[in-house]
């Protein structure tokens, strides 16, 4: 039952701590495009896209006015084209075309699913996708792609890495003149999961409905301001207010989830849980861990307060929603947090600590601008080792690096909205280029074997 209570807080929330709905997206199988003629299969994705999410941007607007709570995104996922282009011996570009003239007749603001899965190695079509992710990605605006390279079940894909290495370099390289941003589109994982809502990692897996809602929430700004309350809480005090604080943050993407569901007529999926951060001022997760006691973000101490926020926001969240999926964490992307940009800027915060918080968070190495002369194979080693985290701990990890061709340690890189900005970090560049050479396939860890 709702109070004027609950009603006002909620109101309190979004209009003084930054309280939002960060994402809908709408995830939309693409099996049945699958035809030998790229044209007729592009014919029917484009069909099928505008068919299902025709109303995805009015029916986000209605629930907005009606219940006042900002929905930030509209979003489009699609089943990995790698898949759906699989059976056109052609290049799979016009598939992201496609898809971004979809995207922009049904209004949303990103479509996902420009992505292959090779944890286990490449088919012909995964090697034709990877390749193209470059170009695909320099002429489109709102396609975002995704390569998973590892799982715990399977180990990582040592050449996939490699590969990934160059894909970044030269997806930055084709957008020189766009602040790079074709890297900032692109996502390297390891147990990359289907029910993903956030951008740019999102895809529809194949064990996913024909089309299915699922909601992304936020909230930063409300953890810290319920935190700021109790200044001499002790850290298990900490740990319950956190709780109880996303336990109404979650109550509020569950209402929108099921709302949304039930007027576009497909079915609700999940709601992630993740702590979303914008660069806007009281929204970043740096400013939480600062307000539990260090002095700044990247401190001793930020992987063990970290821990405590996420398992603390899993623990309230899945109480207050029915359906838990996607990332479900506390994200840490430096370029879209302003906390993690002033920790960065300052010297706080290296890529080596965010590593290290990557083991204890969702999701990896996200939105860090690196220096442009960086070379692919220490990009490749970077993917190695965050999934070398994920496979081990059997959790999402992921890369996303964008390397700033042409700038060094302290430029910035400015793409503004909720991509925000970046400065340039620095790279350990001792070579790996023996060790990512070698290839073959990194074995699944001994805890794999469960079945």
């Amino acid at each position: 039952m709702i109070n004027a209570y609950d009603i006002l807080e909620t109101i309190r929330m979004i209009q003084d701590e930054c309280l939002d709905i960060r994402t809908i997206t709408m995830g939309i199988s693409l099996l049945d495009c699958i035809d030998t003629d790229i044209d007729r299969a592009c014919e029917k994705v484009y069909e099928k896209i505008t068919r299902c999410a025709e109303k995805l941007v009015s029916v986000g607007e209605g629930i907005e006015k009606e219940y006042g709570i900002p929905i930030i995104n509209k979003r489009l996922s699609v089943t990995p084209i790698a898949i759906v282009s699989a059976a056109c011996n052609a290049s799979p570009v016009k598939f992201a075309l496609t898809m971004e003239k979809a995207a922009k007749a049904v209004g949303v603001n990103l479509i996902g699913g420009y992505s292959a899965l090779v944890q286990k190695g490449f088919s012909a079509g995964d090697e034709r996708l990877i390749n193209s992710i470059p170009e695909a990605l320099a002429s489109t605006s709102c396609v975002c792609s995704s390569v998973n390279i590892g799982s715990t079940k399977t180990g990582i894909n040592l050449d996939a890495c490699r590969i990934m290495g160059r894909i970044v370099r030269e997806a930055a390289e084709k957008t020189v003149d766009d602040q790079c941003f074709g890297a900032a589109k692109l996502v390297v994982f390891c147990n990359a999961v289907d029910d993903n809502p956030f951008m740019a990692g999102a895809f529809h897996g194949v064990g996913e409905p024909d089309c299915i809602i699922n909601v992304g929430v936020s909230g930063p700004g409300v953890v810290r301001s319920a935190l700021s309350k109790y200044p001499d809480a002790n850290i298990s005090e900490i740990a319950d207010i956190i709780k109880k604080t996303a336990y109404k943050i979650t109550r509020v993407g569950q209402l929108v989830g099921v709302t949304a569901s039930k007027r576009l007529g497909v079915p609700f999926g999940i709601v992630d849980l993740s702590l979303a951060p914008t660069p806007a001022v009281g929204d970043s997760v740096a400013h939480i861990l600062e307000e539990v006691g260090l002095e700044r973000c990247g401190a001793c101490g930020t992987t063990a307060a970290l821990a405590m926020l996420n398992d603390a926001v899993k623990k309230g969240g899945v109480m207050a929603c029915s359906r838990i999926g996607g990332l479900s964490g506390a994200f840490i992307p430096v370029s879209e947090d302003a906390g993690m940009i002033a920790a960065a800027e300052c010297g706080a915060l290296s890529i080596e600590k965010l590593e290290a918080m990557t083991a204890v968070c969702s999701v990896g190495l996200d939105m860090i601008v690196i220096p442009g002369d960086t070379t692919a194979d220490v990009i490749a080693a970077m993917i190695a080792d965050e999934a070398a985290i994920g496979m081990v701990n059997n959790k999402t990890t992921a890369v996303r690096v964008i390397p700033a061709i042409g700038m060094k340690e302290g430029d910035v890189l400015d793409w503004g909205g909720l991509f925000g900005k970046g400065p340039v970090m620095k790279v350990n560049t001792n070579s790996p280029s023996k060790f990512i050479a070698r290839g073959g396939q990194i074995p699944a860890p001994l805890h794999s074997l469960k079945n």
